[in-house]
């Protein structure tokens, strides 16, 4: 047995470096089955996050199939998402250079196939964006989302397009349904008869009311009888205090089965379940009732927790108390059967309803992402995001917990012990506590393999990765305690999430760190001004004038904050007294700030006005920027700087002696102040 060296937490070298996080890893997204191939996207930080379609034929021979002067990525709503299709050999997707829409034949020879040369442009030139995208058989057109974006206009126009497929929409394109603010998963039935989308408008996200519909397509092509059959407002009622509460449905992922039913999942039970609507009867049923959600937030297109294995069977995924489960259920009874796999996370199902074939990605603790194909109960991995060269006994493994927050409501997490099989601390101290926050917010953590958080417990900190109020993956009402309540709800558990694990005995209450990430971003800040729990925290391109991000951001969340907080401007005082930067005076600890300049959804100016808030109330703040970077870090260099920085941040404000060399930390100072005020008024 070998003898653990003792060192202080968070002092503890370890194998887990910040070139870990990257070196040789990659970012699997959005597979599909055709004709007998598995296509999938794939990024990777050493390649600058540029997006590629990989390929794995019949033959098993694995390659990409764009080359790299192509980065596979549409950039509607910023977050992009279902930026590809593969039909009759032929690939469809969306270039990034200038967000057209592009074809090219594929050749499936175990070499590169699509070349400059052999592409085929579909859509006009212009300031317009694409995505999710089908294949309309019957009038021989490539059916997809467009956002339009026009200067004389504040925001862009969405609207469900058609291009022709000989390429003579080169100069226009046909507008088949307009008219509201958001649009996604249009999709035609196998018959050709109908096509299904989603809908929602101002102020709502589309997991808090969006609406499914239908429509025929007549002899010429064009639309009729449109039909709402699921989705919208349920109720409305009014608080004690007077105010306007409206319950909404909503839907995620309307899908035609084979024999052309729409399938789709709603919330209309609290739980999303998935439910059908025959458009002949005009009949909605429930496919299977059951406490779990078979959905997840529609932050981008493509997303997908179900397909149809055939006309009579559906492969899906669904997550209870923060884990991820497969099952099938037979249509035709309506049976349920939970599946037995190892993982712990599984997404972007896709199926073939002709071989009985579905694929995934998933992962566990101590597993990487991998694209996964199920078939007769068989499990084959098509392709991992790269090899874990980490022996099992460095990898903290998660618990899930679970504690009461100050109004008696249950709050969820994941907490990691530190773990080093080479070290240890004195059995009378206790670790460093890393809380952190996830995004959106509507959003949830899991317990995948996260090597962020692997960085940290190798290196003597414990982490708790809470799932605070208004998280996804516990329901409806779980998620709607946010409502009216960002800044406070998740602020509130997320300090008493770090009390309760000091309260176990598990963390150092004098070295009590939280970070997050843009909105988590948020929720650091908030808890750093307005309570008095933690010791440090790191904001990643987070949020600190909530005014400035209400009139400063994109079209998609541009009326999110009136769900979370109140509308802007009726609201403004509610909006500028949970602002940490008005409040600045309050926050008496360093904060470190990581952010990209490129970013459009958590502009620049956010940070730099806090930084310099912070300096002139002499608290150590330091600021690391990445010149082209945006909402996100993608470049493997910038993720490894980031992290190695903000480690080396800790170790300084907690006074924790490290033997080996630490990162640079840019505290701020009056030269890089003034830098910083005239870069702004420059802007």
């Amino acid at each position: 047995m070998t003898t653990k060296q003792v060192l202080p937490y968070g002092s503890w070298p370890s194998s887990i470096s910040s070139e870990t996080l990257t070196q040789g890893l990659s970012h699997l997204n959005e597979p599909t089955l055709v004709d007998g191939a598995c296509y999938w996207l794939e990024s990777s930080p050493e390649n600058k996050g540029r997006t590629v379609i990989m390929c794995k034929d019949a033959q098993g021979g694995i390659y990409a199939i764009t080359p790299n002067s192509i980065n596979v990525r549409t950039r509607i709503h910023e977050y992009g998402g279902g930026s590809y299709l593969i039909h009759n050999g032929y690939a469809y997707f969306t270039n990034d250079s200038d967000q057209r829409v592009y074809r090219c034949a594929i050749a499936l020879s175990g070499e590169l196939t699509i070349t400059d040369d052999t592409l085929e442009s579909l859509s006009p030139e212009g300031t317009y964006r694409y995505a999710d995208f089908c294949i309309d058989e019957q009038r021989q057109q490539l059916i997809c989302v467009c956002e339009i974006h026009k200067k004389s206009k504040k925001e862009p126009e969405n609207c469900i397009v058609a291009l022709k497929l000989d390429g003579s929409s080169t100069t226009a394109f046909n507008i088949l349904i307009f008219g509201n603010d958001f649009y996604s998963n249009p999709r035609v039935s196998p018959d050709g008869e109908y096509i299904s989308w989603l809908t929602w408008n101002h102020p709502n996200m589309p997991w808090d009311t969006s609406e499914c519909w239908i429509a025929q397509f007549s002899t010429f092509g064009l639309l009729q009888k449109q039909l709402k059959v699921a989705g919208g407002n349920l109720n409305t009622n009014i608080s004690s205090q007077g105010i306007q509460n409206t319950i909404g449905e909503s839907i995620f992922q309307p899908q035609w089965s084979p024999s052309s039913e729409l399938f789709f999942v709603s919330d209309r039970s609290n739980w999303w379940n998935i439910e059908r609507y025959n458009p002949s009867t005009k009949a909605r049923n429930k496919v299977h009732t059951m406490e779990a959600e078979f959905a997840t937030p529609q932050w981008v297109f493509g997303m997908s927790t179900y397909g149809f294995l055939n006309s009579f069977s559906l492969f899906c995924c669904y997550t209870q108390n923060g884990l991820w489960y497969a099952g099938t259920i037979d249509l035709l009874s309506s049976h349920f059967k939970a599946l037995e796999l190892p993982y712990s996370s599984i997404r972007s199902i896709a199926s073939n309803d002709e071989t009985d074939t579905a694929v995934f990605i998933a992962s566990d603790y101590d597993q990487l992402e991998s694209l996964v194909q199920w078939h007769n109960h068989q499990l084959e991995t098509v392709t991992t995001s790269g090899h874990l060269n980490i022996d099992t006994q460095e990898l903290s493994q998660p618990i899930a917990k679970h504690f009461n927050n100050s109004r008696s409501q249950q709050v969820h997490g994941f907490y990691y012990a530190p773990q080093n099989s080479q070290y240890e601390a004195n059995s009378d101290s206790k670790p460093p506590l890393l809380v952190m926050c996830h995004g959106g917010p509507t959003g949830s953590t899991s317990s995948a393999l996260n090597l962020k958080i692997q960085y940290w417990t190798n290196r003597g900190f414990a982490v708790f990765d809470i799932n605070y109020s208004g998280s996804t993956g516990y329901g409806r009402l779980y998620r709607d305690r946010l409502k009216g309540q960002w800044g406070v709800a998740d602020v509130e558990d997320i300090c008493a999430g770090a009390a309760f694990i000091s309260e176990q005995g598990l963390a150092n209450t004098e070295q009590l760190a939280v970070r997050g990430s843009s909105a988590g971003g948020y929720s650091v800040l908030a808890s750093l001004t307005f309570k008095d729990t933690f010791k440090a925290g790191a904001s990643l391109y987070g949020i600190g004038d909530l005014s400035l991000l209400a009139t400063d951001t994109h079209k998609f969340e541009a009326r999110y904050l009136d769900q979370l907080i109140g509308p802007y401007p009726e609201d403004k005082a509610l909006y500028e007294e949970r602002s940490p930067i008005n409040s600045v005076e309050q926050l008496n600890c360093p904060v470190i700030f990581l952010q990209g300049l490129e970013d459009k959804v958590v502009p620049p100016n956010q940070a730099e006005t806090m930084v310099s808030s912070l300096y002139k109330q002499y608290i150590p703040v330091a600021y690391v920027t990445f010149a082209e970077e945006g909402h996100g870090f993608r470049q493997a260099q910038n993720i490894q700087t980031a992290i190695d920085t903000e480690y080396a941040f800790y170790m300084d404000v907690f006074g924790i002696e490290v033997n080996t060399p630490l990162a640079t930390v840019p505290f701020i100072d009056a030269e890089a102040i003034a830098k910083l005020e005239a870069q702004g008024e420059n802007n």
